[in-house]
């Protein structure tokens, strides 16, 4: 297999490729720390076609566990559904799925059709099969802006989806307009946007659980391009791909989230440890380990801190690269490049005091 890179993420921005379909393994060690959340909720995976999502299997085979009011899916123009290869069922009968026209999914009740005590993709695949209510063409081409999906939007409580990763902002500042709870995929780089950036400071939006480092894998249509590193073809003809910096990004709540970072490191006796940037007032840290336990002063870290940050330990004050990722450029700042030590820039950083250094 050749190695991982982000070039992926960047030719699916070019290309507008967006087609990346999550791994069900991925989806469930993510789900399992929020399984109190969803009971009596109306899920909605906007960025899904239902036929080929792993967003979608996880929830309509947990309807019953997860206690779910309804789950919605929505599909979009040209979905590559061929044939049924791409698609979780057996798509014959599935008019709606041959057809590969826009639609929606809304599922109210999932039965236990075997009696065996638990609801398997079989029972989904019946309900689809049989009840002509639960599939229905949308009038529109299904993008997550358009008139209908708001519509379904205003009505659901949590949205859980992979979005297209060229639309990763104005996909979040949609779902803060609409006040929504959401658990979606997205690239650690996202961190440095300035608008995601801003949330995340006003502990708004935040990092999951599962994902912390490495990279994770994603399929991808037969009609993908694998021209770039980090790919397989499995035994039966399927792509998939491989990208780094793969997160969670969400607003709901988990226990873990706010366990404390221990640190074991002190500054006094070792500032020669700790440099300050020439162009901004904090001391720079390079391994968030490393953090120390004695300084109350501002502390620039690198943007991976996110995965470990505890709002309760923590307070984001800023982030910077070439200039500071809320207020961007300024006259005062222009040209300095705020990670500079010594003239040598650094990868940009987060910087944050440690709330329980009172000295």
């Amino acid at each position: 297999m050749a190695r991982s890179s982000n070039k992926n993420l960047r030719q699916a921005n070019k290309a507008k490729k967006d087609e990346f379909y999550t791994q069900l393994s991925d989806i469930e060690k993510e789900l399992k720390y929020y399984k109190d959340k969803f009971k009596g909720k109306v899920v909605y995976c906007n960025a899904d076609d239902p036929f080929e999502s792993n967003f979608f299997k996880y929830f309509a085979s947990n309807f019953n566990v997860l206690g779910l009011k309804k789950l919605i899916a929505t599909s979009y123009a040209g979905s590559p559904v061929v044939g049924g290869q791409l698609s979780l069922f057996d798509v014959e009968g599935l008019k709606i799925a041959k057809k590969k026209e826009p639609h929606k999914i809304e599922i109210n009740e999932v039965k236990d059709l075997d009696d065996d005590g638990a609801v398997n993709m079989a029972d989904v695949e019946w309900l689809l099969k049989h009840d002509k209510n639960v599939a229905t063409p949308l009038k529109g081409d299904g993008d997550f802006r358009s008139v209908e999906s708001i519509k379904i939007l205003k009505e659901a409580d949590i949205i859980v989806t992979n979005p297209p990763f060229s639309l990763f902002r104005e996909y979040v500042m949609q779902l803060m307009k609409y006040k929504k709870k959401f658990l979606i995929i997205g690239n650690i780089n996202a961190v440095s946007y300035r608008d995601i950036f801003t949330l995340l400071k006003e502990n708004k939006l935040w990092l999951g659980a599962s994902i912390h480092s490495g990279d994770r894998e994603f399929r991808v249509p037969d009609y993908y391009p694998l021209n770039a590193a980090g790919y397989r073809v499995d035994s039966e003809g399927n792509k998939y791909i491989r990208v780094k910096g793969v997160r969670w990004f969400t607003n709901l709540d988990y226990k873990e989230r706010h366990e404390d970072l221990l640190l074991y490191k002190k500054y006094y006796g070792n500032e020669e440890e700790f440099p300050k940037y020439d162009h901004y007032d904090a001391i720079n840290v390079d391994v968030t380990k490393d953090i120390p336990m004695d300084y109350k002063k501002t502390i620039g870290v690198p943007i991976t801190f996110v995965d470990k940050y505890n709002p309760d330990q923590f307070e984001i004050i800023d982030g910077i690269g070439r200039y500071s990722m809320l207020t961007g450029s300024t006259e005062k700042t222009k040209g300095t490049y705020l990670t500079k030590i010594n003239g040598k820039p650094k990868y940009a950083r987060v910087i944050i005091k440690n709330k329980k250094v009172t000295k």
